[in-house]
């Protein structure tokens, strides 16, 4: 074949010819890149480019050339499989997405991941793959856009005023995530929510017929969304459905897109192959013949097709332009409201914060979560940005913020969010409301619920979002409930996650301290882990300060030269505190240490590590009510542990205390076998 004249191919075209080629290039594009890269998924983005092609040629407001805007339209794939999809819209619209990104699809270093990974500055808003996680992520990012909107507009100066888009499939709509987050944004009445969902009815098993039977319309109707039914295949009935959604403004709307995964192929449309594999050489030859597209070279993107989204590129870059002269105008009008603004998107504390965090009469009792309650009502007040709730359980969890009103439909100026009985969504919108920008979210449950949360708390991990996790009731010692309630293993599965940084502190003097270092952390998620009973506030005197929780492990109670160091966290310091000092009495040296934190103790100096756990101090006890597994790490060859390796009980908890060990006694006892 003749070499091809990418500046005339098309520009004979009519407008509608013109973008039916635009469709079937971004067609090509997705199966030469799965082609290629001998894996991936062609069929998605095969199906939904003409939906694609209108939404980000005529409604989506964005600018390669600002990626950050905070006036942008979010665009969401929460289909993440079909990421060539996403790729292929962000080169042809002039992102940092070269044409060698979608070429090296799926390969080592790649900008062009096979599923999207959060990239700001090559436009993609949020990490997605597991599905349903980009279904919640975008009602998270729309409930944060009605708060800022209520916290920052003014009459005629509307400086949040966007939507919040998105792509979901069969898969997404199967997973229950997203029937839990459905639910919240009907009922807040998230109306810059557009969702487009890709009924194919196609999934990797193949028929969905096989396992999904639901009245989508009737479903979402039931939640309070706005809900129409089009051909997916036809670019004037999305675009006329995309703008009655718009004006749907009271409440979120899903678009249900009847589509034909493989869109083309002769052979593989509508067929589970065109999920989840490569075409194949012929009939990628077939498809692009009955595409009218030419066969080489691979990757063709005439020059008038890319001017097609460069224009509607060039749009948005007027529409930011525009927005920052009336953001200035904002702000010289509201100085206040522009401090906060750079506060809370800068994440910027206030100066002295920590000193003035409510302290706790030592020789009391108090539950570790009934001290981040107290503490809670001064940072909300004082740390812009920072918004929370629970899922249900504010009472038991302290996570209310007294004299504030709640977040409902309609009205986003308060300071409580209720999630609901909804962990797992809870989990995928504070990764929303964290990726939006602004926004310091916190979330609480009881530990033993952080399992329903553990999808979209890795996934903050991997994107690395600031989101706070309030995770108490956190041992056996909760008692009466049992052991369906009571954590065993969840300390060491949330250790196991890369990048999350978990704090179990010992009384209610290191809570405030606790907090201060989550709210420092701006490289991942913190899980801040506490207490149900009541614990003693320890008499620090010939202790160590309890601000040293921030170092994640330190000397808690030093003995010169030590025989035996026993290693504690959360309300096992205190019993080992008192196991310690009846050693002494006894003349024996043990030094206790508080490893509240595994994570931050290990990013410390290993001079400062060493000093803590002195390496020829090799006899070493560990003492947490959890299972054991793990603390190999710090115990050595010739430690012991003190656990629970085994789920828990239903009796009170000191009861439990007694029964199974945990009681300064006991360890002292288990010290004396080890020293001999």
């Amino acid at each position: 074949m003749a070499e091809i004249d990418l500046k005339t191919y098309g520009r004979e075209l009519g407008a509608a010819d013109l973008e039916d080629l635009a469709v079937n290039i971004i067609r090509g594009l997705a199966m030469d890149a799965v082609q290629k890269a001998k894996s991936g998924h062609p069929g998605m983005p095969m199906g939904m480019a003409e939906a694609a092609f209108v939404l980000w040629t005529r409604f989506l407001r964005h600018s390669p050339k600002d990626p950050r805007w905070p006036n942008r339209d979010r665009f969401v794939l929460s289909a993440g499989h079909g990421s060539m999809l996403l790729y292929s819209l962000l080169y042809l619209s002039g992102y940092k997405m070269t044409m060698e990104d979608l070429m090296s699809f799926r390969q080592l270093n790649s900008h062009a991941p096979g599923h999207p990974e959060y990239d700001l500055e090559r436009g993609v808003e949020t990490t997605t793959g597991p599905l349903g996680q980009g279904f919640a992520n975008g009602v998270g990012m729309a409930l944060a856009a009605e708060m800022a909107a209520a916290k920052y507009n003014r009459p005629g100066e509307e400086i949040v005023d966007h939507y919040i888009y998105a792509i979901a499939s069969d898969g997404d709509l199967m997973e229950g995530i997203s029937h839990e987050a459905a639910s919240v944004a009907g009922h807040l009445g998230l109306g810059r929510i557009i969702y487009l969902y890709d009924s194919n009815r196609i999934s990797i098993e193949g028929s969905t017929d096989l396992a999904y039977s639901d009245n989508v319309a009737l479903r979402f109707e039931g939640y309070g969304w706005h809900v129409q039914e089009i051909n997916g295949h036809d670019r004037g009935a999305v675009g006329s459905a995309i703008e009655a959604a718009q004006g749907a403004k009271d409440r979120p709307s899903i678009i249900i897109c009847h589509t034909h995964i493989g869109k083309g192929s002769p052979n593989k449309q509508d067929t589970a192959a065109a999920h989840g594999e490569p075409l194949g050489e012929e009939e990628v030859k077939l498809t692009k013949e009955a595409l009218g597209l030419p066969l080489e070279p691979a990757f063709f993107v005439p020059e008038v097709v890319r001017e097609i989204f460069l224009k509607a590129s060039a749009r948005g870059d007027e529409m930011m332009e525009g927005w920052k002269a009336k953001f200035a105008a904002w702000r010289k009008a509201h100085p206040d409201l522009a401090a906060y603004w750079d506060a809370a998107h800068g994440r910027t504390l206030p100066a002295g914060l920590e000193g003035r965090l409510p302290s706790f009469e030592v020789g009391k009792e108090l539950g570790t979560r009934r001290a981040s309650g107290e503490v809670l009502q001064v940072l909300t007040t004082e740390v812009a940005g920072l918004i929370g709730g629970s899922a249900d359980l504010s009472p038991s969890t302290n996570t209310n913020i007294k004299g504030s009103p709640s977040i409902s439909k309609g009205a986003y100026t308060g300071k409580n969010l209720h999630f609901g009985v909804r962990e797992h969504a809870m989990g995928g919108m504070m990764n929303g409301m964290a990726l939006y920008g602004g926004f310091r979210p916190y979330g609480g449950t009881f530990l033993i619920f952080s399992d329903y949360m553990r999808p979209s708390v890795r996934l903050a991990a991997v994107m690395g979002l600031p989101c706070i996790y309030v995770w108490t009731h956190d041992s056996i010692f909760l008692g009466e409930d049992g052991p369906t309630h009571e954590p065993v293993e969840h300390l060491m599965a949330l250790r196991a996650i890369p990048n999350l940084t978990v704090i179990r502190p010992a009384d209610a003097a290191e809570v405030g301290p606790a907090w201060m270092a989550a709210l420092e952390n701006d490289a991942g998620p913190t899980a801040l882990i506490f207490t149900r009973q009541n614990v003693p506030i320890l008499d620090r005197t010939g202790l160590a300060p309890a601000e040293m929780v921030k170092k994640g492990g330190y000397v808690m109670l030093e003995a010169a030269d030590p025989e035996l160091i026993i290693i504690a966290t959360g309300s096992e310091v205190y019993i080992s505190l008192d196991a310690a000092r009846t050693l002494k009495a006894e003349g024996r040296r043990v030094r206790v240490v508080n490893l509240a934190s595994w994570e931050l103790f290990d990013a410390q100096p290993q001079e400062y590590r060493d000093s803590v756990l002195p390496p020829k101090v090799t006899k070493r006890l560990s003492v947490e009510a959890g299972i054991t597994q793990g603390w190999e790490k710090y115990v050595g060859p010739a430690g012991k542990m003190k656990g629970f390796d085994r789920f828990g009980v239903s009796a009170p908890w000191k009861k439990i205390a007694e029964e199974f060990g945990f009681t300064g006694e006991a360890i002292a006892g288990m010290a004396r076998e080890m020293m001999g």
